[in-house]
């Protein structure tokens, strides 16, 4: 009994091997993409405007941390010069790290290993098309929204943490025992 059940499976299991295989077949032989593709997609897509206009984003934000590390802090002139200068050597390499011919060949490497032609082709067809244009114009909008959005969600659990810090650096420190 058991042995005609395995029988009647057999032929099942073979045929969703045999479609497993061929699926992966197809998957396995879709087009890579060619450095012209890419660039087509980079192009409709704006990729490289989108770079640039992260840059002052991050440098912001550069700038911030910096002053966070000398807030509550009484730096004397050298140190500040020193800050400014680590400041300063740390844009110019985000700058340079971020930079489009920096940036581009990796671009165009990862597309390559994540999309196949046809993908990339679609893409670059749908950014072309005025729903994807609008897109592109619309999504440095959304982004200051999204970014508005969490930072008024975290605010008050920052000033949550913020409080609980300031609890535990109020709290005296233990006392250090003292050898007899």
């Amino acid at each position: 009994m058991i042995a005609t059940s395995v029988r009647r499976l057999i032929p099942r299991w073979r045929g969703m091997v045999l479609a497993l295989l061929a699926s992966l077949a197809v998957v396995a032989h879709a087009e890579p993409p060619s450095d012209a593709d890419i660039n087509r997609l980079l192009a409709a897509s704006r990729a490289q405007t989108m770079l640039d206009s992260m840059l002052p984003q991050l440098e912001q934000m550069q700038r911030e941390q910096f002053a966070q590390v000398a807030a509550g802090r009484a730096l004397t002139p050298a140190q500040q010069a020193q800050l400014q200068k680590v400041q300063e050597r740390t844009r110019q390499t985000l700058a340079q790290a971020l930079s489009w011919s920096q940036m581009r060949p990796m671009y165009v490497d990862l597309y390559k290993r994540t999309f196949s032609r046809e993908d990339v082709i679609a893409m670059a067809e749908f950014y072309e098309s005025p729903a994807g244009q609008s897109l592109l114009d619309k999504t440095p909008l959304l982004m200051r929204n999204v970014m508005g959005a969490i930072q008024q969600k975290m605010t008050p659990l920052m000033a949550g943490l913020q409080k609980d810090l300031d609890q535990i650096l109020a709290e005296p420190a233990p006392a250090a025992a003292t050898k007899p």
